[in-house]
């Protein structure tokens, strides 16, 4: 079956993806046959200088777009380890973090965690307390059985915590309307719709040891078009104006989440942070002029899109099993306990073979994992050569977000290890398990 060239897939995907004059695949200029043979397979690869790339153009769009009023917090949830902390401390990011395990390796690697934003629908007691203890900036409130929870263990501690509250716009993001179901329908955040997120800014505001500086909203994921953030930020600042009016109290901090869209496959569409960010700014300027309040300092919580496509994972493959006449299987070294997003969402990727390129005439298969479970796909409908043979080296592309952070030890596999490219070399970031690190909890 013919498909598109090779080189193709690559312009459209990502620019730090090429192949050399061997036509060997390569990420930042570095050649995969040699990392797989010098860290073997499966191998998490990240480029450093693209992560480097994209807080840099966040950044730098937001302070000038918002006039210096904007701040960027990476979502750590997309891939959480030390060395990327110490990237986002560098690049002047903040981080926000979902639990104690992600404060702790954020603490562990230097990062000043008075830049942080602590999220999650269920903060324990214990959680609340290690991180106001460790010094976590905001808290981005959930409900009031936490903000009751923050306040006594504050007062107990002796501050006064700052937090944002959790805001549910109901904004469909595939219709950009605000409805009264649906996205109100989550377990995330108090609702506009309902009069819960009125009632717990009231709440917030009398208590004596929590310090309300505004509110926070998040609408949804692979996002490619302005207009979703565009209908959010005007619900928000509505809801902002009316709480001005009902509680005298006139927010300081507008998070409008994250959620931009990256390229798994060629049909996504590119694109561009700088252009997204501009139609976001002059339409909550003009929104804000027109509602007479002052515009907040407006909070961007990019993660996919910053790692998203600084990364891509190598396999080895080990069998090729095909059906006559109905279908080949071509299973690797991996499996859905390194990237679990296909059997959880069905999410399409892009894997190319590594030491060649796609000739014009392909096979379609199913690439699959090792795991023994009918459901451990990587990916359907996948063009591979058609003498593909074991020992060959695939490529799945765009798989620095939710892989790592994801992984699990499924069928007692070892986790692979994660290795960052900078400059043209490369460096361990994250050892790769060993099987006495298995048992090592094991009592």
């Amino acid at each position: 079956m013919a498909t598109i060239l090779n080189n193709e897939i690559l312009d459209m995907l990502c620019d730090n993806i090429a192949r050399n004059g061997e036509g060997t695949l390569t990420l930042a200029g570095v050649n995969l046959a040699s990392l797989a043979k010098k860290y073997g397979t499966p191998l998490y690869l990240y480029d450093e200088g693209k992560i480097r790339e994209k807080c840099r153009a966040y950044i730098s769009a937001a302070n000038e777009l918002f006039d210096g009023g904007a701040r960027v917090m990476y979502a750590s949830k997309a891939a959480s380890f030390k060395r990327l902390y110490e990237i986002m401390r560098e690049e002047g990011m903040g981080i926000d973090v979902v639990s104690v395990g992600e404060i702790y390796t954020a603490s562990a690697a230097g990062f000043p965690l008075e830049h942080a934003y602590f999220h999650s629908n269920n903060k324990t007691d214990h959680d609340v307390e290690y991180a106001i203890k460790s010094g976590v900036g905001y808290f981005v409130v959930d409900n009031v059985e936490e903000l009751y929870s923050i306040d006594r263990i504050a007062k107990e501690l002796g501050i006064r915590q700052r937090v944002l509250l959790r805001i549910t716009p109901g904004i469909d993001p595939h219709t950009y309307e605000a409805v009264a179901t649906g996205r109100v329908d989550s377990k995330f955040g108090s609702a506009i719709e309902t009069g819960q997120a009125m009632d717990i800014t009231a709440v917030a505001l009398s208590l004596e040891s929590v310090e309300l500086c505004g509110f926070h909203c998040h609408v949804g994921s692979q996002i490619f078009d302005a207009e979703v953030y565009i209908a959010a930020s005007r619900v928000m600042l509505r809801f902002i104006k009316d709480v001005k009016l009902s509680l005298g109290f006139e927010a300081s901090i507008l998070d409008i989440g994250g959620g931009l869209g990256v390229r798994y496959v060629e049909s996504d569409p590119y694109l561009d942070i700088r252009a997204t960010l501009s139609e976001v700014a002059a339409a909550m300027k003009k929104h804000a002029r027109e509602l007479e309040i002052n515009l907040p300092e407006i909070g961007f919580e990019p993660g996919r899109s910053i790692v998203a496509d600084a990364g891509l994972t190598l396999y080895t493959v080990g069998t090729v099993k095909r059906i006559p006449g109905y279908k080949t299987y071509v299973s690797v070294d991996g499996s859905m306990a390194d990237n679990p997003r296909h059997a959880l969402y069905g999410s399409p990727y892009t894997i190319l073979p590594v030491s060649r390129e796609l000739p014009a005439d392909t096979e379609i298969c199913s690439v699959v994992g090792r795991c023994c479970e009918s459901g451990d796909i990587l990916a359907e409908n996948v063009p591979v050569p058609q003498d593909i043979k074991r020992g060959e080296l695939l490529a799945c592309l765009t798989t620095g977000a939710y892989h790592y952070s994801m992984a699990s030890n499924y069928n007692r596999l070892t986790r692979p290890a994660v290795v960052m490219l900078r400059d043209g070399e490369d460096y361990v970031a994250v050892k790769r398990e060993t099987l006495e690190d298995l048992t090592r909890l094991d009592v």
